[in-house]
């Protein structure tokens, strides 16, 4: 039996932006929108790390609500992901990753990142 943690790491920014829904004119807003539905697949995962850069930090506080932990990138979000997989991969930790940007997908490669599309996490 596999008794490893299942973490999901979630790239805010692509996920966001994988609905032509006007996440453009309030970033903010629709990053909340998306952690908001977070809640739906946090039964599947016994974490969930919300990586949010830029103007989206403003739409949800840094820090942890139940299962889901939410991290300001202080640069570059795809930067802030790498190191969050890195350093969960340090444990026995199961890693999905929810992005569908290539080339953060061959910076985590090494990690044996599990990944899945940002609208397998959109409710």
């Amino acid at each position: 039996m596999d008794d490893s943690q299942r973490v999901l790491v979630v790239d805010a920014a692509n996920v966001v932006g994988s609905v032509p829904d006007g996440w453009w004119r309030d970033r903010a807003g629709a990053a909340a929108r998306v952690y908001a539905g977070l809640a739906a697949v946090t039964a599947s995962y016994d974490r969930v790390v919300f990586v949010l850069e830029g103007k989206a930090r403003a739409g949800v506080p840094e820090g942890t609500q139940g299962s889901i932990t939410t991290v300001h990138a202080a640069g570059e979000g795809d930067d802030e992901i790498v190191a969050q997989c890195r350093s969960l991969a340090e444990g026995d930790v199961q890693i999905t990753l929810a992005t569908a940007d290539r080339g953060l997908i061959a910076r985590v490669a090494s990690v044996g990142v599990r990944i899945v599309g940002p609208r397998s996490v959109r409710s």
